[in-house]
């Protein structure tokens, strides 16, 4: 961090900007826009900037993507899925506390194709939805553009 001076000549604090590279930028625009998510950056309590995002829908966690270090995302997932997608690329494993069944971290610099990460991104916040309360889903239903309502709001 450096001190700069600001308008009246006080000395303000600048925090360093965080540099993102392609694939985590185009997965952050893509996680932001989908209706109702919700991001909170978490950091190390003496870090100057954020080590993950969580992305929530309706106060249900779908996502953490990582900002430093291994540039990944945490998504939730079918079990049947993440055992396929674990065999098929290198690039997906387990990385954190969460039950391995359901939550798999997929390496953003590996093998993975940008459209599959993309895809599953979709899969784990329709997962989310899927398991909303009836009053949940007319609350998200009711922030979502009437065009895409159907596509991205599961019912059940």
């Amino acid at each position: 961090m450096r001190k700069l001076p600001n308008a009246k000549g006080r000395a303000r604090t600048v925090r360093p900007r965080l540099e993102l590279s392609k694939p985590t930028a185009a997965l952050m625009r893509k996680l932001e826009v989908m209706p109702g998510a919700v991001s909170k950056p978490m950091s190390a309590p003496r870090a100057s900037t954020p080590g993950v995002l969580i992305y929530k829908v309706m106060g249900k966690m779908f996502a953490i993507l990582s900002l430093r270090g291994i540039e990944n995302v945490i998504l939730k997932c079918d079990p049947n899925l993440a055992h396929v997608l674990r065999e098929q690329y290198a690039g997906v494993g387990h990385r954190s506390h969460l039950d391995r069944r359901y939550w798999i971290s997929v390496n953003l610099d590996a093998d993975v194709p940008t459209d599959e990460v993309a895809r599953l991104a979709e899969h784990s916040y329709g997962l989310v939805c899927s398991n909303l309360t009836r009053k949940q889903k007319a609350e998200l239903a009711a922030m979502t553009p009437t065009a895409s309502r159907k596509r991205q709001v599961p019912h059940s």
